[in-house]
């Protein structure tokens, strides 16, 4: 049998479970801090695998073992890999209270609303753009992806960081308020349990029935009088609709929506679990798109500038939609087609601006598709009948990277 164990948040390690224990494994300071039975193999977690090859040779052996994990080891925790080596039946798990609970019980907050995203071993990115999407994040962080790394990526956003340290620990515990920049700027060392990302204007939602990430939605490719728009200046739903399928926005990705107009695409992306940035040349345009974004409950960065020169400074994102440009439509299909991770979309009225930005998906070496898309809608006339009323055709494009993941997990 191999019990695994929940310490480090404050509650010590019952004496009667490590009795007889003929392997203890564990993190330094959980081992330092229990008094191990003296004829018992003491093994520090480093690499996994040596580990997991030791504990292997006392199972086969029926000898007990022990495992010493920090908080709930059940969360983002060992128990995972051990029960895909051993099998669940052979764990006996005493979980303890998990560092993110901790850090919400700190600071009176529930967190049923919460998002927890791993950075532990991790690509930031996922974790960056989730923080960037969602109100109320706990990122568990690691080597080369902690605090300081967190609040320089989410500089321009909004956001307080709450720094969790030595959680449990009733000399070394701190829990500190802070802002991105200074998160940045700071030496935070070894010791953080856990990071709070928190938009306070947005984190306290009403009564939640499913825990985690908010759903998605019920609606989308929402009709036009959804959104504030100028001169009927929007993506039609119809467009918007198969673009979002081709965009395929989720949780932990960065969606581009540049020559965002009415911003309908990024706010919809968002919508949809997406960060979002917005990318829109006018100052009443770029007004209108933090209006649509405000109006339905989403954080769209709105980055006012014209493209593709306005890119330059963005984080690479993982699809872009293109939806303005004019003459320079081939440049900014390029740009956008260089950083993409997985797909650029562009919308286009004009059919002679089709066969350049083809070619620049191409060139970039994706691999191109598209359609002419063309609607009628229902019109009321008078004497209570109804015709079809034709909307303005529209070319869309996309390119898709090679080898790109559609179904992947990005979480």
């Amino acid at each position: 049998m191999i019990t695994v164990v929940g310490a480090g948040t404050g509650a010590p390690v019952a004496e009667d479970v490590l009795a007889g224990a003929g392997l203890v494994v564990g993190g330094r300071r959980h081992l330092d801090a229990v008094r191990l039975p003296r004829a018992a193999e003491r093994i520090v977690l480093g690499p996994l695998a040596p580990a997991l090859d030791a504990i292997e040779e006392y199972v086969v052996k029926d000898r007990p073992v022990v495992v010493l994990a920090s908080g709930d080891p059940g969360f983002f925790g060992i128990v995972r890999a051990l029960a895909e080596r051993f099998g669940a039946g052979r764990l006996d798990v005493r979980p303890g209270v998990s560092s993110v609970a901790t850090a919400f019980a700190r600071l009176g907050l529930p967190w049923d609303d919460a998002v927890v995203v791993s950075a532990h071993g991790r690509d930031l990115r996922t974790a960056v753009n989730v923080c960037r999407a969602r109100p109320k994040v706990a990122v568990l962080t690691g080597p080369g992806a902690g605090p300081a790394e967190l609040g320089a990526a989410l500089a321009a956003y909004d956001r307080v960081l709450v720094v969790a340290c030595a959680l449990g620990d009733p000399e070394r515990e701190r829990v500190e308020r802070v802002s991105p920049a200074e998160a940045a700027a700071r030496d935070w060392g070894t010791a953080v349990s856990v990071v709070l990302c928190l938009d306070e204007g947005r984190m306290l939602g009403g009564v939640r029935t499913v825990a985690g990430a908010t759903g998605q939605p019920a609606r989308w490719a929402l009709d036009e009088g959804a959104f504030a728009h100028r001169d009927s200046m929007i993506t039609k739903f119809e467009v918007r609709a198969l673009a979002l399928a081709r965009l395929g926005p989720r949780l932990g990705d960065l969606v581009w929506d540049v020559g965002a107009g009415s911003g309908s695409v990024a706010v919809e992306c968002a919508r949809l679990g997406a960060a979002a940035v917005a990318v829109e040349k006018t100052a009443d345009g770029a007004e209108r798109v933090r209006a649509n974004a405000v109006a339905h409950g989403v954080d769209v960065r709105v980055v006012r500038g014209t493209a593709p020169d306005a890119l330059a400074g963005l984080d690479d994102p993982d699809a872009v939609f293109v939806g303005g440009g004019g003459g320079e439509l081939p440049a900014i299909v390029t740009a956008c087609a260089r950083r993409a991770r997985r797909t650029v979309v562009v919308a286009m009225a004009a059919l002679d601006r089709v066969p350049a930005a083809r070619e620049a998906l191409v060139a970039a070496g994706f691999s191109c598709d598209g359609v002419l898309l063309q609607s009628s809608r229902l019109a009321p006339l008078p004497g209570d009948v109804t015709r079809l009323a034709a909307t303005n055709p529209v070319f869309l494009l996309w390119g898709v990277r090679p080898q790109a993941p559609i179904e992947g997990d990005a979480q």
